[in-house]
């Protein structure tokens, strides 16, 4: 149960909505242009993403607004609320890699309207891959008679960012997906998401 495993997974399908939405463009509000703009950004950025998780099952226990999953202990009573009733967790740190934060950097000084499509693309692909690991867990665990609650990160509530240091530590993200945290706590490729999803046992 608590080895360090990891994912890689194909491109997942476009939302070009949830692009927009990102972008701050309401529904039926794209014009040609921004259409145009948008497919072009999709187009370029065609093999330069890699989707990849890691990611650790723990045994849980939380008591207050403590929890405990293996060695690691957090505080927040957001988190505890989620985990009620749960009896393990799934830690994970997910990324979309570099390329599209070198672009986002290149467009930056040049194109910004097309560095903010960039970065409206990049949150729907960590969204998307994020997703894809959701229901990958659902389904194994599934099999096992458990159930899983949506996933819930650092920053959510009251579950500090200075938790991302714990799981970055307990995932070697670096090491298995070249994902690393700064001082400020920072997740560099920037498309990237740590999350904690609670499992419990199914009822019969």
């Amino acid at each position: 149960m608590d080895q360090i495993y990891t994912k890689s997974y194909p491109s997942p399908i476009v939302d070009e909505r949830e692009i927009l939405r990102y972008a701050g463009v309401r529904r039926g509000d794209a014009s040609d242009e921004l259409s145009a703009l948008l497919s072009s950004c999709i187009a370029e950025c065609e093999g330069k993403l890699t989707y990849k998780v890691c990611y650790r099952r723990l045994p849980l226990d939380v008591c207050g607004n403590k929890i405990s999953l293996g060695g690691l202990v957090f505080f927040s009573d957001s988190l505890s609320k989620v985990l009620g009733g749960c009896e393990q967790v799934i830690i994970f740190g997910a990324t979309v890699g570099l390329g599209l934060d070198r672009l986002i950097t290149r467009y930056s000084a040049i194109s910004p309207a097309r560095a903010l499509m960039l970065q409206a693309y990049g949150g729907e692909r960590i969204e998307a891959l994020c997703d894809a690991f959701f229901e990958d867990m659902k389904n194994e665990l599934s099999e096992e008679g458990f159930s899983v609650v949506q996933r819930f990160s650092p920053g959510y509530g009251d579950l500090t960012l200075e938790t991302q240091r714990d799981i970055f530590s307990a995932l070697e993200c670096y090491k298995k997906i070249g994902l690393t945290l700064n001082e400020s706590f920072v997740m560099s490729p920037s498309k990237s998401v740590t999350a904690i999803i609670g499992i419990y046992k199914t009822d019969c």
